[in-house]
């Protein structure tokens, strides 16, 4: 099968799951097209079956700011036309799916037919309660898809909620390849952030406000305060880090704590990691969870959104309400202080995280494709 693959070519989680998934389809023998404005980055070397079309966005004198969407639409037709494209899968609904729409009409006209699914990630539901303007484009997208998936049940719930869909969503969580997190929990490395045997906690976001960062790091403090022996390694880059640094100044905790920056990367940092910390305001799904199960670390995070639907209660670890800094702290240090728990604690989240393996989600990818294009040609 040729299949175009629409997608945001970042370090976000719709990036790291849409490019995943095409190497997989690629080494299954379907032929991957990625269109897209950059090279993804987790597509960073020659594979067989792969293929990217860069976007190119210029600036035009007429424009404030470029159309990416029309250019993205023109090159949709191209790819299509000229590849011989028999499917796009598109990861967010604006601007990939609008634009994939246009490419559709303008297809037909030319007697090519091509059907488009659609896979919601989150950003692009929660987009319409900041700027309600984008309600119609999104529920006109998500309506003339082909097929649409979401990432899980509670971005399914949010999407009927708040846009007038009249069509079935399919829920295909996020995956991990779980053998890529089978490394060797190195000594030399763990001593090099612990040298005295301290726990290392660790929390891997983009560092905006709806990752509740300023909760990390009152949870790390909690546990220090309890007598714990830790160290946290921060993952990642972005509008909150600043804050976060000026606290941690605040209460000399700079010396127990590692900027470590973005990473292309984060198996390595999860490998040596004893506890994972997630206390989102909300998540569509938590696939930086996900990571930590699949790399055998107990998650504490907050039961909202999606994370309910990756992490067990009181088996891969802990659930509490949004900003229950005291719960916890209470719920890490419980995994934390005995060392039988842990090594159970560590084992149930390897357990939880097979689940998601990519081998046990890429089937239903390949059975939906197979599904958008009979009932796109029963319609022709």
């Amino acid at each position: 099968m040729k299949i175009g693959i629409v997608l945001y070519p970042t370090f976000g989680g719709s990036g790291v799951v849409a490019t995943e998934l095409g190497i997989a389809l690629a080494k299954k023998g379907h032929e991957i097209h990625f269109i897209t404005y950059s090279q993804p980055v987790r597509l960073d070397k020659l594979r067989e079956n792969i293929y990217f079309h860069e976007v190119a966005v210029s600036d035009y004198p007429l424009f404030e700011h470029t159309p990416y969407e029309q250019v993205l639409t023109s090159k949709l037709v191209d790819v299509v036309k000229y590849e011989k494209l028999e499917l796009l899968h598109c990861h967010y609904a604006i601007p990939h799916a609008s634009a994939a729409y246009m490419a559709q009409q303008i297809l037909k006209e030319e007697g090519i037919h091509i059907p488009f699914i659609t896979t919601l990630h989150g950003t692009d539901i929660t987009l319409v309660g900041k700027d309600p303007s984008f309600e119609p484009v999104i529920t006109f997208s998500i309506n003339k898809s082909t097929k649409v998936t979401a990432v899980s049940e509670s971005l399914k719930a949010d999407t009927y909620e708040h846009f007038k869909i009249t069509r079935e969503i399919q829920v295909i969580p996020n995956f991990i390849r779980i053998g890529d997190y089978e490394m060797p929990n190195n000594p030399k490395y763990k001593l090099r952030y612990a040298p005295n045997g301290e726990f290392l906690i660790t929390h891997i976001s983009n560092f905006r406000k709806v990752k509740r960062v300023h909760d990390v790091l009152g949870i790390f403090k909690g546990l220090l305060d309890k007598g714990l022996k830790a160290k946290l390694m921060l993952v990642g880059d972005g509008p909150e880090r600043n804050k976060l640094e000026k606290k941690c100044r605040e209460w000399g905790l700079c010396d127990s704590i590692i900027f470590l920056g973005s990473m292309k990367s984060t198996v390595e940092v999860l490998a040596i990691s004893d506890l994972f910390l997630l206390p989102s305001e909300t998540e569509s799904f938590g696939l930086s969870a996900l990571e930590a199960l699949a790399a055998k670390v107990p998650v504490i995070a907050s039961n909202t959104g999606g994370i309910p639907e990756v992490i067990t209660h009181g088996f891969s670890g802990f659930l509490s309400n949004v900003g229950d800094v005291e719960d916890m702290v209470n719920n890490a240090f419980y995994i934390l202080s005995d060392s039988e728990r842990k090594i159970q604690f560590s084992k149930n989240a390897f357990e939880e995280g097979l689940k998601f393996d990519l081998e046990n989600i890429l089937p239903i990818y390949e059975k939906l494709y197979e599904e958008a294009l009979s009932e796109h040609l029963a319609k022709l």
